[in-house]
């Protein structure tokens, strides 16, 4: 059993997860062993999707091409054909009044493009991830957070929104980050409305999982104090 499938069991069962944490590589070129991604995807999300329920596999810049914003997270321009359509999207977006155009240079990006991208669950990763996405309820990845605060690893504050790709470059660049998710990935990757992101960079998840059962031990000691402290305290 490899570290990452043990890690992968210990989130699961840790954080009660109802998917499988996914593990992304950036590498600059194919990694050996690995199959290439065939088909189309509407959506550079999509492809946590499909790891998530198992497979593993990675893309080339052109298959994030039909994703304007997911292309320009992952620093990958789209050929000259298709150059328009990041502008047409994003006017798109504006016109509905859903982004202004003077918030896409605060965008997070990737500091390079990529050759390949690397998608896999956690626990089967054929390479060392740089970054873990997991996916669960609030009240669990709240647990994970903590586990990060007491790891001592970098955690950045606040909640990122729209888009949810942008949580990737991120986590690389600043640390462990909570995102909302925004309403296309929450199409494209079947992700509830009860469920949220906390997106990991790869080298510190092993620290942080180690942290997991002494914050769980203590937020059932606290349940038990602060339940006390309401029925003692709390006069309506």
């Amino acid at each position: 059993m490899t570290r990452w499938s043990t890690l992968e069991q210990e989130l699961t069962t840790a954080l009660s997860l109802a998917r499988r944490p996914v593990a992304v590589a950036f590498r600059d070129a194919a990694p050996a062993g690995v199959a290439r991604f065939t088909g189309t995807e509407p959506s550079g999300c999509s492809f946590w999707r499909l790891a998530a329920v198992g497979r593993a596999f990675y893309t080339v810049p052109s298959d994030h091409y039909n994703c304007p914003i997911g292309s320009h997270t992952h620093a990958i321009a789209l050929p000259a054909p298709r150059a328009g359509e990041l502008e047409q999207t994003l006017t798109f977006m504006g016109g509905i009044g859903y982004v202004r155009m003077e918030e896409v240079p605060d965008i997070p990006t990737l500091p390079k493009t990529p050759g390949a991208i690397v998608y896999a669950p956690l626990g089967e990763a054929p390479v060392d991830p740089d970054v873990v996405l997991v996916a669960g309820r609030p009240g669990r990845l709240m647990l994970l957070l903590e586990a990060a605060g007491r790891a001592g690893v970098a955690i950045q504050p606040g909640l990122l929104g729209r888009p949810t790709c942008m949580a990737l470059p991120a986590a690389l660049a600043g640390g462990t980050i909570a995102s909302t998710a925004c309403i296309g990935n929450r199409i494209y990757t079947d992700l509830t409305d009860d469920e949220l992101y906390v997106t990991i960079p790869g080298r510190d998840l092993p620290r942080i999982a180690a942290e997991l059962t002494t914050i769980i031990t203590a937020n059932t000691t606290l349940a038990t104090y602060h339940r006390d402290r309401r029925a003692t305290l709390a006069t309506e």
